[in-house]
């Protein structure tokens, strides 16, 4: 692979850190840093924001309204705005349903979809995991019947991300029960969020936060135009998604960012000793180094793999590799961090994440923030597929055992 970034690599680098400095709104950059929650509106903001300036879906083709980014490119990107301290950039309409819409879907589905994923007009949620079906998608049972012009679904969905904010979302949907096998007999279906029939009800997740939400259809009536590909051939489409969730799971600019928290965190700590602080603590400085080396690795890992993908390859199990890698890295570091809290990192309440916005903390500077953040990273190893899951795609497609 090629050890540097290109020239032209280089200077798009320097574009998007200029871009972040001068563009992403400071009370929405405030509130990445200091691990604060974000509303509706801050995440559309910063999209409209990237949707002005066509950065919105850089990787899409030019022709579907992106920059024909390359996968380096793309790569760049989404480190950059990570550690500027951009939200993360919601996948569900750009990096998810818009490449199957754009790459399996027919021209109304494009001409009327497409342009709202961009615009973020119109915002998606992705309708894959049941109460029974998580990691095992293949057992879903939320069924669509065949109703003349339309499917007649009913079921429940979880760990809806996002749910109570949807327009549309993208949903499989068994059309066929008696197919032979689990993957067979799945359709993937464009449902409206806002008609009769479809029910969200929140979950709260431990750091405090409102983002996930079971979702219930009753008799909910989704026209036959609005099924991507053909009938009962969803399970191709889910895949083509997860290897594009998979491939953006490494975050490691995300990581340094929190890295860099966290060494400011223990610059300010006294060590327990009485003497200096504790970022010059051997121990700590230890565990520091072992995870920056983590992230060094993880980093060379995902440019191989991009650089394969430059070559023409397609993500393969080896995405798997990035989430599991990718996930875990992450827990380490906000692991770590609330180890630097000592007593401070033993309560937390949500209501601090605003009261430190009004200069009421207990502990130093941010360390709600910290906390948010720790109990938020316990869910990445199992979305999107578990991490034991993804070790059994490694151990069955990659060694063959």
């Amino acid at each position: 692979m090629h050890a540097e970034f290109t020239a032209k690599e280089r200077a798009f680098r320097d574009e998007v850190r200029r871009f972040c400095e001068e563009r992403l709104p400071d009370d929405i950059r405030a509130k990445v840093l200091d691990g604060r929650h974000l509303t509706r509106d801050d995440h559309i903001r910063w999209q409209k924001i990237l949707y002005d300036r066509g950065w919105i879906a850089g990787f899409w083709p030019k022709a579907w309204g992106g920059c024909d980014w390359s996968p380096v490119e793309g790569y760049i990107f989404q480190e950059e705005t990570a550690r500027a301290g951009a939200p993360w950039l919601l996948p569900f309409g750009v990096n998810y349903v818009g490449p199957v819409i754009f790459t399996y879907g027919n021209e109304d589905q494009q001409a009327r979809h497409l342009p709202g994923i961009l615009s973020s007009d119109v915002f998606w949620c992705q309708g894959y995991s049941e109460p029974g079906a998580g990691s095992d998608l293949a057992g879903l049972k939320t069924r669509a019947v065949r109703d003349g012009d339309h499917y007649i679904v009913n079921g429940s969905k979880i760990w809806t991300t996002m749910a109570h904010w949807a327009d549309m979302m993208f949903c499989l949907a068994r059309t066929d029960p008696g197919a032979a096998r689990p993957q067979e007999g799945i359709s993937f279906l464009l449902l409206d969020m806002k008609q009769p029939g479809v029910t969200v009800r929140p979950i709260i997740s431990i750091d405090g936060a409102h983002h996930l939400n079971e979702v219930f259809f009753d008799d909910v009536r989704v026209p036959v135009t609005e099924r991507v590909g053909a009938e009962n051939q969803g399970w191709t489409y889910a895949k083509f998604l997860l290897g594009h969730e998979r491939m953006l799971s490494a975050e490691t600019g995300k990581a340094r960012r929190l890295l860099a928290k966290l060494r400011r965190t223990a610059a300010r700590l006294p060590h327990a000793n009485g003497q200096g602080v504790l970022a010059d603590d051997a121990r700590f400085r230890d565990r520091v180094a072992r995870i920056e080396i983590r992230i060094m690795a993880l980093e060379w890992t995902t440019l191989r793999m991009l650089d394969a993908a430059m070559e023409g390859a397609s993500p393969g199990a080896e995405a798997s590799l990035l989430k599991i890698r990718g996930t875990e890295l992450l827990q380490a570091v906000t692991e770590l961090s609330t180890d630097v809290l000592g007593l401070y990192g033993v309560p937390f309440d949500v209501r601090l994440l605003e009261a430190e916005a009004e200069g009421i903390e207990i502990g130093p500077d941010g360390a709600a923030g910290i906390l948010a953040e720790y109990l938020y990273h316990r869910a990445p190893t199992i979305w999107g597929g578990s991490n034991e899951v993804q070790r059994n795609i490694l151990s069955k497609h990659a060694l063959g055992l």
